[in-house]
C-alpha cells in the first residue's frame, strides 16, 4: 500500500481517471491564480482566455506533443509541470504548479528534477522557461537548478525569461 504522504512523480496520462481530473484542477488553479496576479481578477475557468480553457478541458490535445509530469500523493494529483517537445535543440518548461496545501514538501523541486532528466534523455541541449517577475520564490527555485536570466523571447511586460544547458 502506498503511503499517502509519499510523493511520486509520474508521466501523465496515468492509469487512473483521478490523475486526469486532478491535472485539470491544477491547471485551472494555476491559470486562475496567474490571471489574479496579473490583475485580471478572473473568478472562474469560464472567464479564462480560450487557450487556457483548452488546456483545462482537453489536456491530452493541448499537450499532445509534450510531456506532462504530475506529482501524486496517494491517488491525489498535487503538482504538475509540462515539458515541450524539443525544437531547434531546445525544450521549454511550462505550468509548474503545486497544490497550495502540499507546498513545502519539495514537490516543485521533484517535478523540476524529473523535467530536467527528461530533457537530457530527449536530446535537448537547452531548456528554457518564463516566469512572472513577482514570483520570486519560483525564480529562486529555478536559479537553484542552474537557470539564469536571458534575453526575453516574449514581449509581455514583467515576464522573466530563463534558460540553462541540459
Amino acid at each position: 500500500m502506498t503511503d499517502p504522504c509519499e510523493i511520486s512523480v509520474v508521466r501523465w496520462p496515468g492509469r487512473t481517471r483521478s490523475a486526469e481530473d486532478g491535472l485539470a484542477a491544477l491547471l485551472t488553479a494555476y491559470h486562475l491564480q496567474t490571471e489574479t496576479e496579473k490583475g485580471a481578477g478572473v473568478a472562474e475557468a469560464d472567464g479564462l482566455p480560450d487557450r487556457y480553457r483548452a488546456e483545462i478541458s482537453d489536456p491530452r490535445s493541448a499537450f499532445a506533443d509534450d510531456v506532462v509530469l504530475v506529482a501524486l500523493s496517494g491517488s491525489a494529483t498535487v503538482g504538475c509541470l509540462v515539458v515541450t517537445a524539443p525544437a531547434d535543440g531546445r525544450s521549454e518548461i511550462k505550468r509548474l504548479w503545486t497544490d497550495p496545501e502540499f507546498r513545502g514538501r519539495r514537490i516543485a523541486s521533484d517535478l523540476l528534477g524529473a523535467a530536467l532528466a527528461h530533457t537530457a534523455e530527449s536530446g535537448a541541449g537547452t531548456v528554457r522557461l518564463s516566469v512572472w517577475n513577482w514570483r520570486t520564490e519560483a525564480i529562486a527555485l529555478y536559479e537553484r537548478f542552474g537557470f539564469t536570466v536571458t534575453e526575453s523571447w516574449d514581449d509581455r511586460d514583467q515576464l522573466v525569461c530563463m534558460e540553462r544547458a541540459v
